[in-house]
């Protein structure tokens, strides 16, 4: 076969692969923007946890219950807002400054367990794994919950940060963090603002406290290991600095 042929038919690939990619984007764009008027009745994440669950214990286990936003308490927004994305009412979906610090951290972890590698004796078995930092905004966790899959690579990566432009671009700070709130994890099994205020504290999302809504935010980073650890004293702690910023911490309207 040609050059010629070998170049037309490689060029033909790049096309289609660049009209599926396309058409993958408008997809997107189409349920993203449906989601102005429609409540989302699951996330992605949320059906692989339920596949997760129903694999390992042989039942779903799944506790959510939509609530419109003027009914979660605006003190768990404010400490959501102050523990996750303290830059959410001005980014436009992706905060680049805190994903170059986070990449500039994880390269200094990386640097360090390496170099604690090379000194540690070979009897002391496999050294630890350094803690991966992120700098997803909210809307970014939104995007990837709702439409990605778990997997950590460089294209899913990509995609997470062009959702997160698309929410930003077709829904309103307000919503983003509406259906962020009624869908983020809380817990083995535990979705959204109702939910957890149900399970911790048996009041209402409209209901809870500041000092509720502190504890809740701080959980949202490791939700299953805060939840057998519900008074450790990273939370106790953690949960007092971020109530702390709660008043500075202005809603989207």
């Amino acid at each position: 076969m040609s050059r010629s042929v070998w170049k037309t038919h490689a060029l033909r690939l790049i096309a289609l692969v660049a009209l599926c990619t396309l058409a993958l984007q408008l997809v997107f764009a189409g349920r993203i923007a449906l989601m102005a008027v429609v409540d989302p009745q699951s996330t992605s994440f949320q059906r692989s946890e339920a596949w997760r669950l129903a694999v390992e214990q042989q039942r779903i286990r799944w506790n959510q219950q939509w609530v419109d936003g003027e009914r979660i308490s605006p003190h768990l927004k404010r400490a959501v807002i102050a523990s996750e994305d303290g830059g959410f009412i001005d980014h436009g979906g992706v905060d680049w400054e805190a994903i170059e610090k986070a990449w500039e951290r994880n390269e200094r972890a990386e640097a360090r367990a390496q170099a604690q590698a090379e000194k540690a004796p070979a009897r002391q078995g496999r050294p630890a794994v350094p803690k991966i930092v992120g700098g997803s905004t909210i809307t970014q966790q939104l995007a990837k919950n709702l439409l990605l899959s778990g997997e950590r690579t460089v294209l899913r990566k990509a995609q997470e940060l062009v959702l997160a432009i698309m929410l930003e671009g077709l829904l309103s700070k307000e919503r983003i963090l509406e259906i962020y709130l009624n869908n983020v994890e809380w817990g083995e099994g535990v979705f959204g603002a109702q939910a957890a205020a149900r399970h911790y504290f048996r009041v209402d999302a409209a209901q809870l406290a500041p000092h509720q809504a502190a504890r809740l935010a701080v959980m949202l980073p490791a939700p299953k290991r805060f939840e057998k650890r519900p008074s450790s004293p990273y939370l106790l702690s953690r949960s007092a600095t971020i109530l702390a910023r709660m008043n500075d911490v202005e809603l989207p309207k």
